[in-house]
């Protein structure tokens, strides 16, 4: 199996005004790219080349330690920005039984919002911000540094935001906090729902 990047399903001026086309280009076509090249590099060879990526990032501690550095980098910047992809998109309800269980858990969207923004913000250096169900079964925001991914510790993301540098700065400069704002009008909540309802059938 080789890794490949994957379609956006949609054209890079989709997102617009909220993600820029050239940021949503490059960001694809580069930085992504990137990571899919050398995480195939790294695991030339070996039997790690024919696993599935999240089957990869869960197993993270079982791939020799010459090989799992890079994996964790590149494979986990893949499958982060693959799930990435799949979460965005303009005018979605917020609906489902994962609107349900967020205002069950935070009381309504806009708490939601404001302890999710916090996680995005509040990392120092490259990372990510997470919904994800934990291993009591329960929602959880959390964070994350680098490429690092929840599966790895066990928790099944449902909702992630890229909050490295290149995912905003080309139109949002050092305005971080305006890109994580932006982030809520371009939730996809069908996939949301959809990553949640797996979620729930794999604990």
């Amino acid at each position: 199996m080789t890794f490949e990047l994957p379609d956006l399903g949609y054209e890079y001026d989709a997102l617009e005004p909220f993600i820029d086309t050239r940021t949503m280009k490059i960001h694809h076509t580069k930085h992504h790219q990137a990571y899919v090249d050398k995480l195939n590099n790294a695991v030339k060879g070996t039997e790690w080349e024919n696993k599935d990526i999240k089957e990869l990032i869960t197993n993270l501690n079982k791939v020799p330690e010459e090989i799992r550095k890079a994996v964790r980098n590149h494979g986990g910047g893949h499958f982060n920005h693959s799930m990435f992809w799949k979460l965005l998109k303009k005018q979605v309800r917020f609906e489902g039984k994962i609107a349900d269980a967020i205002v069950k858990k935070w009381g309504s969207l806009e708490n939601f919002k404001k302890e999710f923004a916090d996680a995005a913000n509040s990392r120092f250096g490259s990372r990510w911000a997470w919904l994800v169900l934990n291993k009591e079964d329960e929602l959880e925001i959390t964070s994350t540094a680098n490429q690092d991914c929840p599966l790895s510790e066990g928790k099944q993301p449902v909702i992630a935001l890229d909050v490295w540098e290149h995912s905003y700065y080309l139109k949002y400069e050092w305005r971080r906090t305006e890109y994580v704002d932006a982030f809520f009008n371009i939730i996809n909540w069908e996939k949301a729902n959809e990553n949640y309802n797996e979620a729930l059938k794999n604990k």
